[in-house]
């Protein structure tokens, strides 16, 4: 169980890190204004969704799914975990929505500005902050 839960934890760290930086890439491909520069972010950021980001949340799924299981019959009880799964699922959300945004950037049809994306580059820091406040915590 301690080999899962430590994968389980360098997946989502992997995960977390990812999807700090994609949307700081999107902020400066927004802000470039030359053709070789918005290329070398499309580059950049098809690298870091599909070479990092994607399989570091399967990842996460699968080694998150595998501790749970070892602890099922104590998980499915507790209310901090369901809390903990819906965050988790805002968090897919985001994901998908950084997705949306690299297709949109990397076809040159994105409407959103730098500033969107400055703001957009904070909201994975607040779901991260719930997520290890109830796994650590574990307030209710």
């Amino acid at each position: 169980m301690l080999w899962t839960k430590a994968f389980h934890i360098i997946f989502v760290i992997s995960w977390m890190a990812a999807l700090f930086y994609l949307p700081r890439l999107f902020v400066y491909h927004t802000m470039s204004e030359d053709d070789i520069s918005r290329e070398r972010f499309k580059i950049m950021e098809r690298k870091l969704l599909r070479g990092i980001a994607n399989p570091a949340m399967i990842g996460t799924f699968i080694f998150g799914i595998w501790t749970s299981w070892f602890l099922w019959d104590y998980y499915s009880t507790q209310v901090w975990y369901w809390c903990k799964i819906a965050l988790v699922a805002l968090m897919v959300v985001y994901h998908h929505a950084c997705i949306v945004y690299f297709k949109q950037l990397r076809d040159d049809r994105c409407t959103k500005s730098h500033t969107f994306f400055r703001v957009f580059n904070e909201l994975p820091v607040f779901l991260l902050f719930g997520i290890v406040i109830l796994v650590v915590v574990k307030p209710f």
